[in-house]
């Protein structure tokens, strides 16, 4: 039997927004999926720049990689798409944030070449790929199986390495109770599959860390999770989650994303 070989992953950070964007290839065919790129918004300016997509692009030549998909983890309102990319159930959250900015619906509606769906399979070359939905963050986040022996988990903002802990429920529509349900799914995964983050803020603090990280296996999430280990009760996750911003967090950048999302911010050539 002809063994699978397990993709490639180019992992990316975005020091700006600390977003971690993913290049995941297939090594025998080359054929590549992008997940959560950035577009580059500058507050001061009020403008947006294409600076880290073009960085991917580059990569992707670079690696001789042909691009099938574009996929996004949820709608970011901490940082804009870097591409117009596939993602489930978004519509919930393009209505809301059209009312609140008054942007048209011509501007948000089928601008997406296909909604996956939860469990929806699909390729990678030859890899097996599934999207898992994963709510409480945005109600339309869904993450990424990626591999055949060794499994790649891409999970956005839900559940971030072990100081962390897992993604704010602050923003609109989002809930606590639901990512502790998505959250736990990765949780049920063997305790090799390995977990690739969204985001991370290496600053120091309990473990010392500087540098970013981009995963960590089941077995480390489950035993050391900031906010949710094996034993942590639904409640007891609940309480770490508040709706509210935390201190000192900013509300530039859910009025930027948005808008350049809509093609009303200037972009810098």
């Amino acid at each position: 039997m002809t063994s699978v070989p397990e993709p490639t992953v180019h992992a990316c950070f975005e020091p700006r927004t600390s977003t971690w964007q993913y290049v995941v290839a297939d090594p025998a065919t080359r054929a590549a999926v992008i997940i959560d790129s950035v577009l580059d918004f500058i507050p001061a300016w009020n403008a947006v720049s294409t600076e880290s997509a073009d960085s991917l692009l580059a990569l992707v030549k670079e690696k001789g990689c042909t691009v099938d998909r574009l996929l996004e983890t949820h709608a970011h309102a901490d940082q804009p798409h870097g591409f117009q990319i596939s993602i489930g159930r978004i519509a919930r959250a393009q209505k809301r944030f059209a009312q609140r900015y008054n942007i048209p619906s011509s501007e948000y509606e089928g601008k997406f070449d296909h909604l996956l769906d939860d469990d929806e399979v699909f390729k990678v070359g030859q890899l097996q790929a599934k999207a898992t939905r994963l709510p409480g963050h945005t109600p339309g986040h869904m993450g990424y199986m990626i591999g055949a022996n060794v499994f790649n988990v891409f999970c956005g903002d839900s559940l971030f390495n072990t100081n962390i802990g897992t993604a704010r429920c602050d923003f609109p529509d989002g809930n606590a109770h639901d990512l502790f349900s998505s959250v736990n799914k990765p949780f049920s995964l063997s305790d090799d599959f390995k977990i690739w983050t969204g985001h991370d803020y290496p600053l120091g603090g309990e473990t010392g860390r500087m540098e970013p990280l981009t995963y960590t296996t089941v077995a480390e999430r489950k035993q050391s999770n900031k906010h949710l280990k094996t034993g942590t009760t639904e409640d007891e996750f609940a309480v770490q989650h508040p709706r509210r911003p935390p201190a000192g967090a900013s509300g530039y950048p859910l009025r930027g994303s948005v808008l350049a999302c809509a093609d009303q911010t200037p972009r810098l050539d």
